[in-house]
């Protein structure tokens, strides 16, 4: 395995294979296919500029070896050289001892940088901010504006809007390159900036971030203090990263998995064990209802054995119904389409619409009923599976709106949660339809 120097492009692995490394995200996924040992001999075959553009494309797991297995002296040059978003990311997945180190090895500027970036909690907008940003002064005209740019370009994370910031780094305002390069000779930055600057506080929740981002179609998002000081910018790469985050974490929380701190392939058998067993085993306690209520009607099941049959099929349908709703609904109150004041309107309408997928699923099902056994299973069967789907599709709906109310995630509002609510209800509607009407 080699780094082939003569074209810093290709890279030669212990199978003789060539992988072309244009971009530090296509060498890092190679890396992080490699074992420990043959990704920190490549890496250090790196030059330092690709080095601190691959680092923060790592697994976590390659990123903790870098951290630990480098020389403190070439630890420090590969992060003095990364993006300080980036940089502060890796210092905080470092093991302590190695943070320490780090920052003793440091310049003070780099060093109270990260110090600032990572006093930050983790779903804040400080967190994910950079400090490398352009400024301009308001009196500045194009001309001067674009050469300041020029010079400051080589250290900013974008160029593409500059931030016009007074003696005491209050935002005044924003101007894009477009606009500098179309303005008259004449004009100062102060008469070009756009005044109503869109910002967030280093407090807001990243998520809001997100979706500030995606309202305004912005490059870009000033990160200010309660002084309406310039901290920092959050770049749209950046927002990206979030939004994965963000509907990873719903999706596991849809399936009532805890937060993962590392990715699949690298989660150890324990920590998955960890995540998954508590609400599995809750909803083990929680289906016992649904045992008891079959219980409660043994007679009737011995008189009509036939029910037994569509038993899973009803309840499934419930369950099937009841996650398509509450899927809907998460994801409808995650993006803002859905606000708690839009309660009653979207029931209103969940009846409907269940209703309607109710008679359907009925009238599917309503032929098997006399085939297993006779028009009055199949009316049992027929009007328990609307029932059923109805109940099952509102608490789907509804649920989310709870638990939104009451300050909680709606994604807690999982497939697993609502198909063992639905189970539960659905035997119990099941049984009791049918024991009105078979008399029994």
């Amino acid at each position: 395995m080699e780094f082939v120097q003569s074209n810093p492009k290709l890279i030669v692995t212990a199978d003789d294979k060539v992988y072309l490394a244009s971009q530090p995200a296509d060498v890092a996924e190679r890396f992080n296919s490699l074992s420990r040992g043959e990704m920190l001999e490549l890496f250090r075959q790196l030059g330092l500029a690709i080095q601190a553009k691959v680092v923060s494309h790592l697994s976590e797991r390659n990123q903790v070896a870098l951290a630990t297995r480098l020389p403190r002296p070439q630890l420090s040059d590969l992060v003095s050289k990364m993006d300080p978003d980036d940089r502060v990311d890796f210092y905080n997945r470092m093991p302590e001892g190695a943070q320490q180190q780090l920052l003793l090895a440091l310049a003070h500027a780099e060093r109270e940088d990260i110090r600032m970036l990572a006093s930050y909690q983790e779903h804040c907008a400080g967190a994910i901010m950079t400090s490398k940003y352009a400024t301009l002064a308001p009196e500045l005209n194009p001309e001067q504006a674009i050469a300041r740019l020029r010079q400051i370009s080589p250290d900013a994370e974008t160029v593409y809007n500059a931030y016009v910031v007074d003696e005491n780094r209050q935002l005044l305002g924003t101007v894009s390159l477009r606009e500098l390069l179309l303005a008259g000779a004449n004009q100062t930055i102060a008469e070009l900036m756009v005044k109503e600057v869109i910002a967030v506080n280093a407090d807001t929740h990243k998520e809001e971030v997100a979706k500030i981002v995606r309202r305004y179609d912005l490059m870009a998002l000033p990160v200010t203090d309660a002084q309406n000081q310039l901290l920092g910018i959050i770049t749209y790469d950046d927002i990206l990263d979030v939004v994965t985050e963000e509907a990873t974490e719903d999706m596991h929380k849809s399936a009532n998995i805890g937060k993962l701190t590392t990715n699949l392939k690298d989660a150890s058998i324990f920590q998955l064990f960890k995540k998954r067993v508590l609400w599995l085993v809750l909803l083990v306690f929680g289906n016992v209802f649904s045992g008891a209520g079959i219980a409660h009607y043994e007679d009737l099941i011995g008189a009509y054995v036939a029910l037994v049959f569509f038993l899973p099929l009803l309840i499934d349908s419930g369950g099937n119904a009841g996650s398509q709703s509450a899927t809907l609904m998460v994801r409808a109150l995650a993006t803002g389409e859905v606000q708690l004041k839009d309660c009653s309107k979207i029931m209103l309408r969940e009846v409907f619409v269940a209703l309607g997928l109710g008679l359907c699923m009925a009238a599917a099902v309503f032929g098997l009923g006399m085939m297993r056994g006779g028009s009055e299973v199949a009316m049992v069967v027929g009007l328990s599976m609307v029932a059923i789907v109805m109940v099952g599709s509102l608490v789907g709906t509804f649920l989310p709106f709870v638990l939104h109310k009451l300050g909680m995630d709606p994604a807690s509002a999982s497939a697993p949660m609502i198909t063992s609510l639905s189970d539960i209800s659905g035997v119990l509607i099941y049984f009791a339809i049918a024991s009105q009407l078979l008399a029994f």
